[in-house]
């Protein structure tokens, strides 16, 4: 019995590790997304250089602990930093809707989702998309590489055999 309960945990550890690519967002996240006023050259750099702006000097300091209250916060943090950009700009906080997207490999449906959407000018380019709670933005893609995926089953199967091969 102990023999294909660890032939289990085995098989269930290599699936989890070999779609470590996947990231399924949560049914309790909170969506991010600046929407571009156009596809111009000119729109698409503005929305990028917000999105590098918000993503390293805003959502850091916001209190994952209380999410909603720390959003609600940071709106006037948020206007004072588009507003330096000299755009027009809606941000809208609660729920909003949202195409069908693929995200991370994993496609999600369209619907309203609780979400953080900045919408710049007409909001009629190619938007950033990310999520905010939990926070999946402040993940650096580039760095992906040096991340540990760890499993707690394949860690106690690991270490179970090897002190029994010890005895």
């Amino acid at each position: 019995m102990k023999k294909i309960i660890i032939i289990l945990f085995i098989i269930s550890s290599l699936y989890l590790i070999n779609n470590k690519d996947e990231i399924i967002i949560p049914s309790n996240s909170i969506r991010f997304r600046i929407i571009a006023s156009s596809n111009s050259i000119e729109d698409q750099n503005l929305k990028n250089t917000i999105k590098e702006d918000l993503i390293n000097n805003v959502l850091p300091t916001l209190d994952y602990n209380d999410i909603d209250n720390s959003i609600n916060k940071s709106i006037p943090i948020l206007k004072d930093t588009l507003n330096k950009y000299n755009t027009s700009y809606d941000i809208s906080y609660g729920y909003n809707y949202f195409p069908k997207k693929s995200y991370k490999g994993i496609t999600y449906p369209s619907g309203n989702y609780k979400s953080l959407v900045i919408t710049l000018n007409e909001g009629l380019g190619n938007n950033f998309f990310c999520v905010l709670y939990p926070p999946l933005c402040l993940i650096d893609d580039n760095n992906t590489t040096n991340i540990e995926y760890k499993s707690l089953i394949l860690d106690t199967i690991n270490n179970y055999t090897h002190k029994t091969s010890r005895i």
